[in-house]
């Protein structure tokens, strides 16, 4: 039993660094606005969801955040970390519930799904209600919207910000990343469940 707890917390340390490195390879994507910036750190948390559950997802995507906050500080006052761990949480959580009832890959795949609608819904709500009027206090709403309205012209207030900039970025990274988790976890299954 103890070597078992063992394990799976050497797991979920093990993916939450790799996670916490992989926040560091982050890039602005053209076509949104530049505050958003696309990274796979959420592969890590994936792949533990799917060999570990939707626990250990959410355990991955918190320490991964925490780590982040501490190491590199808080531009954004600790909102890019907040919107990551509840986007993060939010598409890891349906994930594991989908994939530890039946162990397929097309139960990976509707979850990967799901995760996706779920975090991207989230994602939307927690913007317009948390995330970007917490972040007003710290840079103007104008000098926010302004950046999206450099990529858009649709973009004109909060939620033109959401709907034409966060939720179409969101499309894009649950796309992306669910296709890099979906290419390499059979491969690293084994070491996984070692």
């Amino acid at each position: 039993m103890t070597n078992n707890k063992t394990k799976y917390l050497v797991r979920i340390s093990v993916l939450s660094t790799i996670a916490f490195i992989l926040m560091y390879i982050d890039f602005p994507i053209p076509i949104f606005p530049g505050f958003l910036k696309f990274d796979v750190s959420d592969v890590p948390a994936l792949l533990g969801t799917f060999s570990m559950g939707p626990v250990a997802g959410v355990v991955i995507q918190l320490l991964k955040n925490i780590l982040h906050a501490i190491v590199k500080g808080s531009e954004t006052g600790g909102v890019g970390q907040l919107a990551n761990f509840i986007t993060g949480s939010a598409w890891v959580i349906p994930v594991g519930l989908f994939y530890s009832k039946v162990k397929t890959r097309k139960t990976a795949i509707f979850g990967l799904v799901a995760g996706a609608i779920s975090m991207i819904i989230v994602a939307a709500f927690a913007n317009y209600f948390i995330l970007l009027p917490f972040y007003a206090k710290i840079m103007p709403v104008e000098a926010i919207v302004a950046l999206g309205s450099a990529v858009n012209a649709k973009i004109v207030d909060f939620p033109t910000l959401i709907l034409y900039g966060i939720t179409p970025f969101n499309i894009f990274k649950t796309i992306t990343v669910s296709l890099i988790t979906l290419a390499i976890y059979k491969k690293i299954s084994p070491i996984l469940h070692k």
